[in-house]
Protein backbone atom coordinates (compact mmCIF):
# COMPACT_ATOMS: atom_id res chain seq x y z
CA UNK A 1 0.00 0.00 0.00
CA UNK A 2 1.32 3.41 -0.98
CA UNK A 3 0.84 5.88 1.87
CA UNK A 4 1.44 9.41 0.65
CA UNK A 5 1.89 12.19 3.20
CA UNK A 6 0.98 15.55 1.60
CA UNK A 7 1.67 18.83 3.35
CA UNK A 8 2.29 22.48 2.64
CA UNK A 9 4.84 24.08 4.93
CA UNK A 10 6.19 27.55 5.46
CA UNK A 11 9.92 27.99 4.87
CA UNK A 12 10.36 27.51 8.63
CA UNK A 13 8.53 24.15 8.59
CA UNK A 14 5.12 25.16 9.96
CA UNK A 15 1.81 23.84 8.61
CA UNK A 16 -0.22 26.65 10.23
CA UNK A 17 0.06 29.62 12.59
CA UNK A 18 -2.49 28.07 14.99
CA UNK A 19 -4.89 25.11 15.24
CA UNK A 20 -7.73 27.06 13.62
CA UNK A 21 -5.61 28.69 10.88
CA UNK A 22 -7.12 28.06 7.44
CA UNK A 23 -4.89 26.90 4.59
CA UNK A 24 -5.58 30.14 2.71
CA UNK A 25 -1.85 30.96 2.82
CA UNK A 26 -0.88 28.16 0.44
CA UNK A 27 -0.42 28.81 -3.26
CA UNK A 28 -3.02 27.97 -5.88
CA UNK A 29 -0.45 25.57 -7.35
CA UNK A 30 -0.25 23.67 -4.05
CA UNK A 31 -4.04 23.51 -3.83
CA UNK A 32 -4.17 22.23 -7.43
CA UNK A 33 -1.58 19.53 -6.63
CA UNK A 34 -3.47 18.47 -3.47
CA UNK A 35 -6.80 18.18 -5.28
CA UNK A 36 -5.27 16.31 -8.21
CA UNK A 37 -3.29 13.83 -6.09
CA UNK A 38 -6.14 13.09 -3.65
CA UNK A 39 -8.64 12.55 -6.47
CA UNK A 40 -6.14 10.31 -8.30
CA UNK A 41 -5.61 8.19 -5.15
CA UNK A 42 -9.29 8.20 -4.13
CA UNK A 43 -8.89 8.07 -0.34
CA UNK A 44 -7.77 10.71 2.14
CA UNK A 45 -7.11 10.38 5.87
CA UNK A 46 -7.06 13.44 8.12
CA UNK A 47 -7.57 14.33 11.74
CA UNK A 48 -10.74 15.84 13.12
CA UNK A 49 -9.16 19.28 13.69
CA UNK A 50 -7.97 19.43 10.09
CA UNK A 51 -11.39 18.34 8.89
CA UNK A 52 -13.06 20.99 11.05
CA UNK A 53 -10.94 23.73 9.41
CA UNK A 54 -12.14 22.51 5.99
CA UNK A 55 -15.71 22.12 7.24
CA UNK A 56 -16.98 19.66 4.63
CA UNK A 57 -15.99 16.43 2.89
CA UNK A 58 -13.79 16.95 -0.13
CA UNK A 59 -15.76 15.69 -3.15
CA UNK A 60 -14.91 12.72 -5.37
CA UNK A 61 -12.79 10.87 -2.81
CA UNK A 62 -13.29 9.00 0.45
CA UNK A 63 -12.61 11.30 3.43
CA UNK A 64 -11.62 9.30 6.53
CA UNK A 65 -11.54 11.36 9.72
CA UNK A 66 -9.44 9.98 12.56
CA UNK A 67 -10.84 10.89 15.97
CA UNK A 68 -10.89 9.38 19.44
CA UNK A 69 -14.69 9.55 19.50
CA UNK A 70 -15.86 8.27 16.12
CA UNK A 71 -19.56 8.83 15.51
CA UNK A 72 -20.78 6.50 12.74
CA UNK A 73 -24.06 8.43 12.53
CA UNK A 74 -22.13 11.21 10.75
CA UNK A 75 -20.80 8.84 8.07
CA UNK A 76 -21.84 9.33 4.43
CA UNK A 77 -21.35 6.13 2.40
CA UNK A 78 -18.35 6.39 0.06
CA UNK A 79 -17.71 10.01 0.97
CA UNK A 80 -17.14 10.56 4.70
CA UNK A 81 -16.23 8.16 7.51
CA UNK A 82 -15.22 8.82 11.09
CA UNK A 83 -12.90 6.26 12.65
CA UNK A 84 -11.03 5.61 15.88
CA UNK A 85 -8.95 2.79 14.39
CA UNK A 86 -5.18 2.78 14.64
CA UNK A 87 -3.16 3.83 11.58
CA UNK A 88 -2.22 0.20 10.83
CA UNK A 89 -5.84 -1.02 11.18
CA UNK A 90 -7.01 1.77 8.90
CA UNK A 91 -4.42 0.97 6.21
CA UNK A 92 -5.32 -2.74 6.41
CA UNK A 93 -9.03 -1.92 6.07
CA UNK A 94 -8.44 0.30 3.04
CA UNK A 95 -6.37 -2.48 1.40
CA UNK A 96 -9.24 -4.92 1.99
CA UNK A 97 -11.61 -2.41 0.38
CA UNK A 98 -9.50 -2.36 -2.78
CA UNK A 99 -7.44 0.80 -2.35
CA UNK A 100 -3.77 0.54 -3.30
CA UNK A 101 -2.89 4.09 -2.17
CA UNK A 102 -4.05 6.62 0.39
CA UNK A 103 -3.16 10.24 1.15
CA UNK A 104 -2.46 11.41 4.69
CA UNK A 105 -3.64 15.02 4.73
CA UNK A 106 -3.00 16.41 8.20
CA UNK A 107 -2.42 17.57 10.77
CA UNK A 108 0.64 17.20 12.99
CA UNK A 109 -0.76 14.39 15.17
CA UNK A 110 -1.92 12.32 12.20
CA UNK A 111 1.30 12.86 10.25
CA UNK A 112 3.31 11.86 13.32
CA UNK A 113 1.23 8.74 14.03
CA UNK A 114 1.68 7.35 10.52
CA UNK A 115 5.41 8.20 10.45
CA UNK A 116 6.03 6.61 13.87
CA UNK A 117 4.30 3.42 12.67
CA UNK A 118 6.56 3.33 9.60
CA UNK A 119 3.56 3.35 7.26
CA UNK A 120 4.43 6.37 5.08
CA UNK A 121 6.01 5.46 1.72
CA UNK A 122 6.16 8.91 0.11
CA UNK A 123 6.38 12.46 1.46
CA UNK A 124 5.25 15.39 -0.71
CA UNK A 125 6.04 18.81 0.73
CA UNK A 126 5.13 22.09 -0.88
CA UNK A 127 7.43 24.72 0.62
CA UNK A 128 5.81 28.13 0.48
CA UNK A 129 7.88 31.32 0.54
CA UNK A 130 6.94 32.77 3.91
CA UNK A 131 8.05 32.48 7.53
CA UNK A 132 5.51 32.16 10.33
CA UNK A 133 8.09 32.53 13.11
CA UNK A 134 6.02 30.21 15.30
CA UNK A 135 3.08 27.91 14.85
CA UNK A 136 2.13 24.28 14.28
CA UNK A 137 5.04 22.03 13.25
CA UNK A 138 4.82 19.45 10.48
CA UNK A 139 5.55 16.61 12.93
CA UNK A 140 6.12 16.15 16.64
CA UNK A 141 7.94 13.40 18.53
CA UNK A 142 8.98 11.53 15.40
CA UNK A 143 12.37 9.78 15.49
CA UNK A 144 14.98 10.78 12.94
CA UNK A 145 14.01 9.43 9.53
CA UNK A 146 16.15 9.30 6.41
CA UNK A 147 14.48 10.53 3.24
CA UNK A 148 15.47 9.89 -0.37
CA UNK A 149 14.82 12.96 -2.53
CA UNK A 150 13.03 11.92 -5.72
CA UNK A 151 12.34 15.34 -7.20
CA UNK A 152 12.32 19.08 -6.52
CA UNK A 153 10.08 21.12 -8.77
CA UNK A 154 9.33 24.82 -8.79
CA UNK A 155 5.57 25.20 -9.01
CA UNK A 156 4.26 28.69 -9.54
CA UNK A 157 6.34 31.76 -8.85
CA UNK A 158 7.21 31.18 -5.20
CA UNK A 159 6.60 27.52 -4.30
CA UNK A 160 8.67 24.35 -4.47
CA UNK A 161 7.25 20.81 -4.46
CA UNK A 162 9.57 18.22 -2.93
CA UNK A 163 8.94 14.49 -3.32
CA UNK A 164 10.76 12.09 -1.00
CA UNK A 165 10.65 8.32 -0.64
CA UNK A 166 10.99 6.93 2.87
CA UNK A 167 14.11 4.74 3.15
CA UNK A 168 12.93 2.63 6.13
Amino acid sequence: MNVLLLAAVSADGRIAKSADHLADWTSKEDKRFFVSKTKEVGALIMGRKTYDTIGRPLPNRLNMIMTREADASKNVQGELEYTSKSPRELIDELKERGYDSVVIGGGTSIYSLFLKEGLVTDLYLTVESLLFGSGIPLVDGVPQLILDLQSAEKIGEQSVLLHYKMTQ
